[in-house]
């Protein structure tokens, strides 16, 4: 292995580490409410959680950084399921605190949002702390935590894990749950 490579694996290595130091709200408890200034398809607007839930269920996935790796999968997995979600009312945005300088750019790439989906700022990652949701190697950026809130506010579903690969599949089935 080159240094690179090394370098690589060992931050992979740490932040799988990380991922299981992350705690998150549980079922149940109320949603701290937010506002954030947010991209949709590169169009900047305010994204406000109670205006939100006032159309239904609302998806907020917390994630590390815009246009690293396994946000960028995360993102292009949720853009590919947004109708789904949709179906069922329910509202998906991601938040994060990371490149958020690159957020307008992320919001509309067809590799990450395709702009079907919004995602908002957290500099400094304060939204992200009020969810439990901050990376412990990094507290300035979030972990990778999906919620699912209900429309009265509360917690549904929570889900932490650094590897994207099943959260959207996660917080897909537990909107499906809630219409059920």
């Amino acid at each position: 292995m080159n240094a690179t490579q090394r370098m690589l694996s060992a931050t992979l290595i740490g932040l799988a580490f990380a991922s299981t130091a992350m705690a998150a709200l549980k079922p149940g408890a109320e949603a701290p409410v937010f506002t954030a200034p947010a991209y949709l398809a590169g169009e900047p607007f305010t994204f406000d959680l109670a205006a939100a839930l006032e159309k239904g269920p609302v998806v907020v996935y917390f994630f590390p950084a815009a246009n690293t790796p396994g946000c960028n999968i995360e993102a292009h997995l949720f853009s590919e399921a947004i109708e789904e979600f949709k179906d069922h009312d329910a509202t998906v945005i991601g938040v994060t605190g990371g490149n958020i300088d690159e957020l307008q750019a992320f919001s509309s790439n067809t590799e990450t949002c395709g702009g079907k989906f919004a995602v908002a700022a957290d500099p400094g990652a304060k939204i992200a702390a009020e969810y439990d949701a901050t990376l412990s190697m990094k507290p300035e950026w979030s972990s990778r935590t999906s919620y699912v809130i209900t429309p009265d506010g509360h917690v549904a579903h929570a889900y932490s894990d650094m590897s994207p690969n099943k959260h959207v599949r996660e917080t897909l089935d537990a909107v499906i749950a809630l219409d059920k």
